[in-house]
């Protein structure tokens, strides 16, 4: 055998030892926790045959061995590399748990880092699967750097090209702020979870009990916290769901979003669109039924489903082309805006703004949610998110109102003078300071007091409020409305309007950046 057969036999060998180790062992140990391996889940994650690994081979770097057990692994317990996920190319990391519990020591970060360079340098998107423990603590503050390296690169690359976090185990400590800054952030039910400090520190500190799951599992974050925006039963369906996600948005931001064949060729008229909202204007509908049917059948992804439900936010399609829909849910709370949905509203308007993703609004809302504690958390800063995230937004906005729009409320869903491209109304809408019980009381209140049927005198001063002042064709003379629309040519006016606005092109000021009040 030459030299050259003995480099390759040697490198088959070292080959299959690695893949040994971290294929049959990290397997069994994953599989009996009911979850995947590192490996499996990149499989599952890409096309067949495309995933090429990195520094495979890196090893565990020295360490004091005085504290705790060191384990000299290749890999040091996370595989990165990229390839293909629906055609299109993708970097990843993926943490190993069978590795000193996935921890972060320098090679890991260091691993992690070249990956999120690679993915800044290639206009990719980058893919956190994270199963860790959190920072190493036999190499103390070399794995604390570590950490702060990969926040940096986070936040060097939002914006830029679109960021997964998928939890896949535990994210403990350090671990959970590089999900944070991350656009989406993917959970499992039952077997990952997320915290800041663990159930044992909470008993030591506060004399709490608390499991892991209550503390930090995926409903806790699905619904109250919304650090989660899609959470889903097993790992393979919350891999698919990051494939789904990554369907609809570009790989960087300089691309359009992918555009698919859309099975949906229909711009005529949809009869049911007039039913819809109801002729009481206090009785709630669900407003994913108007989704479903102007956008592309089947077409409609939401994203935080589950948190702050009056607010309804997610991708479809329109002819085949992504879209990004703000819509309020008159279900929920009435639709009206509260601290929560317009964090989440912010939040998703940013990131369409970031990746080029038109912008449809949906509009029913009466205004804020009133009350002390609203009042003393803040509703003022942050609902003044949602407004700054509707003004600083180039691409293209439409905003179609349903029903309601009253007050301030109406200024931040992208009202005309906010930036609203193309501005309509159904017929059924209703523009105005404030709702028209409420404004006869106050401008009517002497009248009132003195009636004899103050009941009956409040109802015809109402309606004659909504006749003069609230309907819609008032805002459509004085400019504030582009058009009052059918409800059933909703989908046709969107085709075209969209259509038009493909070329828009918006100079911004010279400025390092704006102040968003945080």
């Amino acid at each position: 055998m030459d030299v050259n057969g003995r480099q390759f036999k040697k490198f088959l060998e070292r080959k299959n030892s690695l893949s040994q180790y971290q294929n049959e062992f990290a397997e069994k140990k994953q599989h009996a926790k009911g979850k995947l391996s590192a490996r499996e889940r990149i499989e599952l994650l890409f096309d067949p045959d495309t995933f090429n690994e990195i520094d495979g081979f890196s090893r565990t770097a020295a360490a004091d061995t005085k504290f705790g057990k060191m384990v000299d692994a290749y890999g040091d317990g996370v595989i990165i590399g990229h390839g293909k996920i629906l055609g299109r190319t993708a970097f990843v990391y993926s943490q190993d748990f069978t590795v000193m519990g996935g921890s972060l020591g320098s090679v890991h970060a260091d691993k992690i880092m070249k990956i999120q360079d690679m993915a800044m340098k290639m206009g990719a998107p980058m893919i956190g699967i994270i199963d860790s423990g959190g920072a190493r603590i036999q190499e103390g503050v070399a794995s604390l750097a570590g950490y702060a390296g990969i926040f940096k690169r986070n936040v060097q690359s939002s914006g830029v090209i679109p960021q997964i976090s998928v939890i896949m185990g535990p994210a403990a400590g350090g671990a959970v702020y590089s999900p944070s800054i991350t656009d989406y952030v993917f959970m499992t039910n039952g077997t990952s979870y997320m915290f800041v400090t663990g159930p044992n520190v909470v008993k030591e500190v506060l004399n709490e009990d608390v499991s892991f799951d209550d503390l930090g599992g995926a409903n806790v974050h699905m619904k109250k916290s919304g650090v989660a925006q899609f959470v889903y039963e097993d790992e393979e369906n919350t891999l698919l769901g990051v494939k789904k996600l990554l369907s609809y948005i570009p790989s960087n931001n300089l691309e359009n979003p992918p555009i698919v064949e859309s099975i949906d060729r229909n711009i005529g008229i949809e009869e049911k669109l007039r039913d819809i909202v109801p002729d009481d204007t206090n009785k709630p509908y669900d407003v994913k039924d108007v989704i479903r049917l102007i956008m592309d059948k089947e077409s409609f992804f939401e994203v935080a489903e589950n948190y702050a439900q009056n607010v309804v936010v997610g991708f479809a399609r329109l002819m085949g082309k992504t879209i990004g829909i703000l819509a309020n849910q008159p279900k929920v709370l009435a639709g009206v805006l509260d601290i929560n949905s317009s964090i989440k509203g912010a939040r998703f308007i940013r990131f369409c703004d970031c990746f080029n993703i038109p912008i449809l609004t949906l509009e029913d809302v009466p205004g804020f949610l009133p009350g002390i504690d609203q009042e003393h958390s803040g509703i003022i800063r942050h609902g003044a998110k949602l407004l700054y995230a509707y003004a600083d937004a180039t691409v293209p906005k439409i905003t179609v109102i349903l029903r309601k729009s009253y007050g301030g409320a109406y200024c931040v869903m992208n009202s005309k003078n906010l930036g609203g491209d193309f501005n309509f109304a159904w017929p059924t809408a209703e523009i105005a300071v404030m709702g028209p019980e409420g404004a006869v009381s106050i401008l009517y209140r002497k009248e009132l007091i003195e009636s004899d049927d103050p009941a009956k005198l409040k109802k015809e001063l109402a309606v004659k409020y909504r006749d003069e002042i609230a309907n819609p064709y008032v805002a459509d003379e004085k400019g504030y409305i582009d058009e009052v629309i059918d409800p059933a040519e909703t989908r046709r006016k969107l085709i075209f309007t969209f259509e038009a606005l493909e070329n828009k092109h918006i100079s911004s000021p010279s400025r390092k950046h704006g102040n968003i009040p945080l």
